[in-house]
């Protein structure tokens, strides 16, 4: 069996069973969120619940699989940058959230 190999930059190239893997995985994630939602038979926090880790899940499988994201030394600056993305998300999801949350506010 072939390994995926690392390049000088730290980024991981998969072969075909590591993409196959991922995508079983994907397809998988999403028919659980969506028989969760279309049984109806759930309580409405478990089917949140489920939705949330299954997403979780599935961002963590496509971190994996497709982006080749490891904790390997060589791959640490691609997980720093993959932190800096995140935090300016939650800058710009929270600044906009707060935003509309005071507009709001003052137009009641």
């Amino acid at each position: 069996m072939k390994q995926s190999a690392i390049d000088s930059t730290g980024a991981g190239r998969g072969n075909l069973k590591s993409y196959t893997t991922g995508f079983v995985c994907s397809v998988v994630l999403t028919a659980i969120s969506f028989v969760f939602v279309m049984s109806g038979i759930p309580s409405r926090p478990l089917v949140l619940s489920t939705i949330i880790l299954a997403a979780i899940a599935q961002i963590l499988v496509h971190l994996h699989y497709f982006l080749h994201l490891e904790s390997s030394s060589t791959a640490r600056w691609n997980i720093l940058a993959l932190v800096f993305t995140l935090l300016i998300m939650v800058l710009f999801v929270g600044g906009s959230l707060w935003i509309m949350h005071s507009l709001n506010y003052r137009m009641m």
